[in-house]
């Protein structure tokens, strides 16, 4: 059985697909077998992200390690079972064709709750929830009162892996490993990075989660889009030096990769 790697929340902007495309290519620089489905049928930037990869290298004869994209199939809705939902069955068939030769199936959910983020987060193995050091994004998961201390109860999504993860206890599953990813933080010790790492350790202690670093703001992830090229693929393309922004964040991407501890992966790539 593959295992299911969801990136996941319900506000835009937090780096879902940069977190997809960067992780799903690095398991697949090291030799597993990675597909990609991404859920925003309407943005489609981790399929877009893809499609940029394909064409690049196609263009500059390169063949580079690369995560197997396919959209979602079409569904005859006439072969629906009474009451059955179409995406429920065009989510369940791509997941049922792609198991049996993947090692891992990274799934990007769109920035809003849709039927089809709903279901995935039922399905993954592996949660992670890409997060902005801001307590605006912190909404997402909990209210808190005015000085950003006290926790005043979950929020609608912490509400719906909630209900993914009695899906799955009902099913007999294994719990969901959910993570939730620091992106945007800050380089210094300020007050609200303080703030946001107490909140969250309190909050991870009452919903259950973990959390890892992510990434830091740079340039180079919006230049990487248009070639659909990753942090790992720099040398490969002809950059002989990196700068000191883009070492730092090749480690960071390793560190995110370790704190994800994902089976059968080693972390030393």
């Amino acid at each position: 059985m593959a295992h299911i790697i969801v990136v996941g929340n319900e506000k835009g902007g937090a780096g879902k697909s940069t977190v997809s495309m960067h992780v799903a290519t690095a398991l697949a620089r090291m030799g597993h077998k990675v597909s990609a489905l991404d859920l925003d049928l309407r943005q489609k930037t981790f399929g877009r992200y893809a499609s940029n990869r394909k064409t690049f290298l196609d263009k500059a004869g390169l063949d580079l390690p690369s995560p197997r994209y396919h959209d979602l199939p079409d569904i005859d809705q006439s072969s629906l079972k009474p009451g059955e939902n179409l995406y429920d069955r065009r989510l369940s068939a791509a997941v049922a064709q792609l198991e049996p030769d993947s090692d891992f199936i990274v799934i990007d959910c769109p920035g809003s709750h849709t039927r089809l983020s709903q279901v995935a987060h039922s399905l993954a193995d592996t949660l992670i929830t890409p997060l902005n050091d801001s307590f605006v994004d912190f909404d997402l998961l909990a209210h808190v009162d005015s000085d950003g201390k006290r926790i005043i109860g979950p929020s609608v999504y912490s509400e719906m892996v909630w209900n993914a993860r009695q899906l799955r206890a009902q099913a007999g599953l294994k719990p969901i490993d959910w993570v939730v990813v620091r992106n945007r933080l800050g380089a210094q010790q300020m007050v609200n990075k303080q703030k946001m790492g107490t909140a969250l350790e309190t909050l991870a202690r009452r919903i259950g989660f973990r959390t890892a670093p992510g990434f830091n703001e740079r340039v180079i992830f919006r230049e990487l889009f248009p070639r659909g090229l990753t942090l790992l693929d720099l040398k490969d393309v002809g950059v002989k030096q990196l700068n000191i922004s883009n070492i730092a964040a090749r480690q960071e991407l390793r560190d995110l990769i370790k704190a994800l501890n994902l089976p059968g992966v080693n972390a030393d790539f």
